[in-house]
This record gives C-alpha cells, structure tokens and sequence, in this order.
C-alpha cells in the first residue's frame, strides 16, 4: 500500500468516525454534514478513471456501495418518519470494510447499489467543460428524464433549534424561470451561505429534483432552513442558489446558472432574485445576468423568532 493511500484511507475512517459520534450524540446536523462529505469523497474515488489508483473495479464498486449507505443514513436523519430506514447500527457495520477495502473480499452486507455514474466535478471545473452548452442542450428537450437513473436524494437538513432573541429562517423555493425549462433533465438546486470571501458559513443543502416542469418554469415548491441564526451571520454574507442539471452526452451534473440574495433582502414575504451565468462568482466581483428577459428566482422567506 502506498503512503498516499494509507493516508486517503485514514482520512476516509477518520471522517466515518467523527460522522457515527455525532449521530450516536444527537448531533443531527453536524452527523449529516459528515456523512454527506465522506460520501462525495467516496463517490469520486469510485468514479475515479485514473490508472495510479490502487483500488480495482471491484473495491471501486464497495466504496460506491459505503457512499450510498451514508447519503441513505443521512437521508434516514433527515426523514419526518419515526420508522428509520437506515439505522447507525447498521452503519457502524461498515466502518470495517472501509478500513481494510483493500483486503474485504466479502458479499457486501446490504443490498445498495452505487451511486449512478455521473461526473463530480470542483468548483470552477464547469467552465472549462461547458463550451458547448447551447448546441448540447438544443438536443436534450427530446429525451426523457425518465431514461437516466434516478439521483440520490436531496440533502435538505432540519430547523435548527430556537434561541431566545435569536431568527431562524425558512426559504421556500418555489420555481425558476427559463427559456429552455422543459428541457433540463434532473434539476435541482444547490443551496449555500458564503462569507466575502466565498468560505461556506453553513453546511451546503441540496433540494430534491425539482418537482415539475411547465412553459418557462421549473417547480421545486421545497422548504430550505438556513443552519445558521440570522443574527450570527457575518456582514456581506450571502445566500447562493445554482441551477444544476444532468447533461446526458457528458454524463455529468453541471451548473446551468446561479442566483444570491443577500443580508439586507433577509425579510418575510415573497421575493425574486435575477439570474446570472456560470461559473458561479461566490465573490460577487464579476457577474453577468443571464439573460434580459424577465425570468427570475422565485422565493418565499419566513422569519421565525422566539
């Protein structure tokens, strides 16, 4: 085993380890937080096409199978339903075969499967991929979404408890306007709160798949609830949306477009927030609109204080 591997595989039981304490704590959030960074480590190891890895397909395909199991412990965390699908106990049970993948020759003990392929891609990585977005997407409206495998599902985390004097806020999402709606396969929404500077003051949420698509508009009608209290947010902070969407002749998920909102727009009541191009400028220093017709980012905020 080489030391970068040993290392990778320290990091991947260290993170596993620190994401079951806070579960078996009663630290939601920062359990989900957790296990959804492992998982997208995990993914991109399993997609990884490099010819230096030193897992084979076979080990490629276990570690898939540990990322679903923690987007499913997540998602079980996330769910309203008493009956959880997915238990810690049975998370636990995989932090073995993580730790010694390049031995485990086993049949993994949960029926999963990994994640569909599609491409991870880092921030910024979309410009250089996506010269060709016009002609690609002009052909995308005569598929069906039905003819790609289903993505994993959102990654929306619960209210956070109240504090006297202290505001949460809740952000409903309710449609995005596009000339080409209908033809955007899987869409979503990536939900985060930056800092001046672009650093994450909160974990990042993913909505679902949107619920709908008709004419100009792509449906969420979903709920996002800001993990931090309004008050604690830093002066300048604000809170970005990206459009993303699956792009079958790439086999990646890109960002189609963003929208942000910032301190001063915090207030109760609907509200609509213009669209810019990718890539996305979390320094809000170079931004363009994305176009001049009149489609929007439609919002509905609600404050709650104690």
């Amino acid at each position: 085993m080489s030391e970068g591997t040993r290392s990778l595989l320290q990091r991947w039981g260290a993170s596993f380890r620190r994401g079951a304490d806070f579960d078996s704590w009663g630290q939601l959030v920062e359990a989900i937080d957790e296990y959804q960074i492992l998982a997208r480590h995990l993914q991109k190891e399993a997609q990884a096409q490099h010819n230096n890895s030193e897992f084979t397909e076979e080990q490629k395909k276990t570690i898939g199978k540990i990322a679903t199991c923690l987007e499913l412990r997540s998602a079980a965390l996330q769910s309203t339903q008493s009956q959880e699908e997915f238990k810690l106990e049975d998370l636990k049970k995989l932090e073995p075969i993580l730790k010694n993948i390049l031995t485990y020759n086993k049949e993994f003990p949960f029926d999963v499967q990994p994640v569909p392929l599609r491409k991870i891609l880092a921030p910024g990585e979309e410009e250089n991929l996506e010269f060709e977005e016009d002609e690609e997407e002009g052909g995308a409206g005569a598929g069906s979404p039905d003819s790609f495998p289903a993505r994993v599902p959102g990654t929306l985390l619960p209210r956070l408890p109240s504090e006297p004097g202290m505001t949460l806020l809740t952000i409903r999402i309710e449609k995005i306007g596009l000339k080409d709606a209908g033809q955007c396969i899987d869409p979503y929404i990536t939900v985060s709160v930056k800092d001046l500077n672009g650093i994450d003051l909160t974990p990042v949420q993913d909505t679902p798949v949107a619920l709908r698509k008709e004419d100009t508009y792509v449906h969420f009608n979903v709920d996002i609830e800001l993990q931090r209290h309004v008050e604690k947010l830093s002066k300048g902070a604000a809170i970005f949306f990206e459009f993303k969407h699956y792009k079958p002749k790439k086999k990646f998920t890109s960002t189609k477009c963003f929208a942000f909102m910032e301190m001063d727009e915090i207030k109760p009541g609907p509200i609509v927030i213009e669209l810019y191009k990718k890539p996305t400028d979390f320094k809000r220093k170079k931004l363009q609109l994305l176009t001049k017709k009149p489609l929007y980012l439609h919002l509905h905020q609600t404050l709650h204080k104690d």
